[in-house]
């Protein structure tokens, strides 16, 4: 018995196109954005998953709406699901806080998870929680497929958790998870994990 779960991040956001970090901070999608959730909900209305959740910020509901409006179905909110906290970064880009504290950055960059921004979430316990919420899902649609938006960072990190890979190789593994793009995982009542493919287009000019 197992759950496929199509994780998609969320479209692209106002922040995330200057390449800023927004974490918990509420940002609103772009138009490109926008029209990349509407491709998104016409690739579920092909494919049919059998549910959709999300992450509680907004950027995620509003790329899950028009999925959820092609089905006619409600989505389900797994607070597990929101992004990392960046701390100090919030808001700004790498560039930018390597400006100003260089060690830091350069920190980092050479391990994100034993050096973390300061002031942001512990990159452990945000791919503990992002991986304990995809397995409630699991949990809840034995062999059925679901539709999980969430955030770039976190489902990389989650990423590593369910397939073993070294936690402080997210950035390198997984360089960036392409806005709407479908990554299929398979989950296993026995707790295995299975990676099936990773940023798919909805669309073939899918970004």
């Amino acid at each position: 018995m197992s759950t496929t779960l199509l994780l998609a991040r969320h479209g692209q956001t106002i922040w995330h196109a200057e390449n800023r970090y927004a974490g918990v901070s509420d940002i609103g999608l772009t138009d490109e954005g926008r029209a990349q959730a509407e491709a998104l909900g016409r690739w579920a209305a092909v494919h049919r998953p059998d549910a959709i959740w999300t992450s509680p910020l907004s950027r995620a509901i509003a790329t899950a709406d028009p999925a959820c409006r092609a089905l006619g179905i409600a989505p389900q909110r797994e607070p597990g699901l929101r992004e990392c906290d960046f701390g100090v970064v919030e808001g700004r880009t790498l560039a930018e806080f390597a400006a100003e504290v260089p060690d830091a950055a350069e920190a980092f960059r050479a391990d994100p998870v034993t050096y973390p921004f300061p002031g942001a979430e512990d990159p452990r316990e945000a791919a503990a929680r992002g991986a304990g919420a995809l397995r409630r899902i699991a949990a809840a649609h034995p062999d059925e497929r679901v539709l999980v938006v969430a955030h770039n960072t976190l489902l990389r990190l989650v990423l590593c958790t369910l397939l073993s890979i070294p936690l402080g190789e997210y950035r390198r593994v997984f360089p960036r998870l392409r806005n709407a793009a479908i990554t299929e995982l398979r989950l296993g009542k026995d707790g295995s994990a299975a990676l099936l493919s990773l940023n798919v287009p909805c669309e073939p000019d899918g970004s």
